[in-house]
């Protein structure tokens, strides 16, 4: 399968592992701390649920708030459902694009990938999370965030060893300290 059409697959399991750790919150969880700064799990999920929207939104050339709210409620199982909802319709997007723009999904799974393991971190409960999505993540990243445009999105990127997992460099590239 060549590159282009390896990012919507990529994107796939990516929205899949999101939407599976959007479920895996429970009510009481919504108020513990994220690794995302300043963020509950209750925001973290928020912002989480609403972003295949808002990357729909983006790929067809809208003008997109990305501090807006998904305006769903807190409710765990409402904001899975809302997420997934909105994941099958980017997917569909993305298969109908000619393949010189599918490539663009790979900023979608470096955004996934990154919160999908602060709200994993944050719930404290194992989910398998996929090593090719941080690996395209990273990838994506490393071609256009640099100091100047990390913004208060993105730490300083955090040192980790040579042989640090996937998930670990890609977080760490985004400014997490995958040890802490």
């Amino acid at each position: 399968m060549d590159t282009q059409h390896r990012a919507v697959v990529v994107l796939s399991r990516a929205l899949d592992q999101a939407g599976d750790a959007l479920a895996a919150i429970h009510p009481d969880d919504l108020d513990r701390p994220t690794p995302c700064s300043g963020w509950t799990v209750r925001e973290l999920a928020d912002h989480l649920a609403g972003a295949p929207h808002r990357f729909l939104r983006s790929a067809r050339g809208e003008e997109v708030d990305w501090s807006a709210s998904a305006d769903v409620g807190d409710d765990p199982a409402v904001l899975a459902a809302h997420f997934r909802a909105h994941a099958d319709d980017l997917l569909h997007h993305w298969h109908g694009q000619p393949d010189d723009h599918v490539a663009q999904a790979d900023w979608q799974s470096a955004e996934l990938g990154v919160h999908t393991w602060d709200l994993v971190q944050a719930l404290g409960r194992p989910l398998r999370l996929d090593d090719e999505v941080a690996q395209r993540g990273l990838a994506f990243m490393r071609q256009g965030l640099t100091e100047d445009n990390r913004g208060e999105a993105f730490g300083a990127p955090v040192p980790v060893a040579d042989d640090a997992s996937a998930y670990d460099r890609l977080v760490a590239f985004a400014g997490r300290d995958p040890r802490a």
